[in-house]
């Protein structure tokens, strides 16, 4: 029949609204359960995806409570453990950002010798995608993501230019933000510095067993040198002469015999080959009286 689903619109929109009627006389209605009250009517709310009825946020007063991996602009972390900032001036979050944001300028010590740390960090607010490449390829988890998204301002330039000091926050206020992950980070960090330690541990012993090995043979050396007899200089010369004397006579006797042996087969190849001249002669004497 016509008008038909006009009607069945209708009375959604009135159930609806009944709903929503009755949640408000409540004392605590359902949209503020399990909200953050921030005093002048100001609230931060925390709306399942399970909840019923309409739900109307009345901005700026009321906020919706943002989930951890909400992402909007990049934000440095200054480390409270160890009083410094984590970035080293590396510069691949600048080289992996899709619009180039991100302008670095490494700091340098009084003789110019350039440091792993920055003089000047910049991000353009207004070019940023939100993308968090840079969050991705930082090898030292010195920025992330951050939840503020208030951030209009009349003027484009200067004003979404931010700086190193806008920029930075402490380890504390990353943790509020990002809890699981920060723990997931300080879980995997404590990993590795025991694996270092560990691996430190076994270069110190492998260096003290070496150094252990290389006295115990310099004292077995100086054992040996000790237990050996000391001779004098005279008695020294005597033993180096008589050795000298023992080389040349063993010498003479090997050459004398290697002589005589040489001149013998000398004279014997030459007796050959006189006889065979001899021969040769008879037979072409023989050959010519014929």
């Amino acid at each position: 029949m016509f008008g038909t689903g006009l009607l069945k619109g209708l009375g959604v929109t009135l159930k609806h609204a009944l709903d929503t009627f009755e949640d408000d006389r409540e004392s605590v209605p359902d949209r503020y359960r399990g909200s953050l009250e921030l005093g002048n009517n100001r609230r931060v709310i925390q709306q399942p995806i399970d909840q019923e009825g309409l739900l109307t946020i009345q901005y700026p007063e009321e906020k919706r409570l943002l989930p951890e991996r909400f992402r909007y602009i990049p934000m440095l972390i200054w480390d409270s453990e160890k009083q410094e900032d984590r970035c080293t001036a590396c510069g691949i979050c600048a080289k992996v950002c899709p619009p180039q944001c991100i302008w670095i300028v490494r700091d340098s010590d009084e003789n110019g010798k350039p440091m792993t740390r920055c003089s000047d960090f910049y991000i353009d607010a207004a070019v940023c995608m939100s993308c968090s490449f840079c969050v991705e390829f930082c090898p030292f988890d010195a920025i992330k993501m951050n939840h503020d998204y208030e951030l209009a301002v009349y003027d484009r330039y200067p004003q979404l230019v931010y700086d190193m000091a806008e920029l930075t926050v402490p380890l504390e206020y990353y943790a509020a933000l990002w809890p699981t992950q920060y723990e997931e980070e300080q879980a995997r960090r404590k990993e590795e510095e025991e694996q270092k330690r560990k691996q430190e541990e076994e270069k110190a012993a492998k260096a003290a067993a070496r150094a252990a090995a290389k006295s115990a043979a310099a004292a077995e050396e100086t054992a040996t040198a000790g237990a050996a007899p000391k001779r004098s200089a005279a008695e020294l010369q005597a033993l180096a002469k008589e050795r000298a004397a023992q080389r040349q006579a063993q010498a003479a006797d090997g050459g004398g015999s290697d002589d005589d042996d040489a001149a013998a087969a000398k004279r014997a190849r030459m007796e050959e080959l006189k006889r065979r001249a001899q021969e040769r002669a008879r037979a072409r004497k023989a050959e010519s009286g014929e």
